[in-house]
């Protein structure tokens, strides 16, 4: 037995993706890529983004500033990761700067401080070098900026 492929009209798909864009902020990139998953030609996807665009389900830089907050919020992110993941998105370099601008220096500062004391608190390293080093790994694999890294690692482990 053959899957058959659902097909949507613009109507059905256009109220489909309202519900997906209300559900979670989205970036154009994956509207487009959920419409092109429906196998809906480029013209409706088209016409449902405008749609989309002019009702206010979809807006980049609303997407880009609760991107940079959450994901600075929650998993730690610097400033490097959090541009870096927005522009594989293909979010606009204007938002991207609006976006990382809602970051308070002090917040900022103060969740790098946190994040790396913590880390260096959990690891069982009696080589100060190694040790140094995860902690320096960790903090760049997380998109911190590499001269706060190397300080705050050096001041850790001396």
């Amino acid at each position: 037995m053959r899957q058959q492929k659902n097909t949507y009209t613009v109507q059905e798909a256009t109220k489909k993706l309202e519900h997906y864009c209300a559900y979670q902020e989205r970036c154009h990139k994956e509207v487009r890529q959920k419409l092109e998953d429906m196998h809906m030609i480029p013209e409706a996807i088209d016409v449902i983004i405008v749609h989309l665009l002019e009702h206010n389900f979809l807006n980049e830089a609303r997407f880009a500033k609760t991107f940079v907050s959450g994901k600075f919020k929650i998993k730690a992110w610097g400033r490097r990761r959090l541009a870096y993941e927005l522009k594989q998105k293909g979010i606009s370099k204007v938002n991207i700067n609006q976006a990382l601008a809602e970051i308070s220096d002090t917040e900022y500062i103060e969740v790098f401080n946190d994040l790396a004391e913590k880390k260096a608190r959990s690891i069982k390293e009696p080589n100060k070098f190694k040790k140094r080093k995860k902690i320096i790994d960790y903090l760049l694999y997380r998109g911190w900026e590499s001269d706060l890294v190397y300080e705050k690692a050096k001041e850790l482990t001396e």
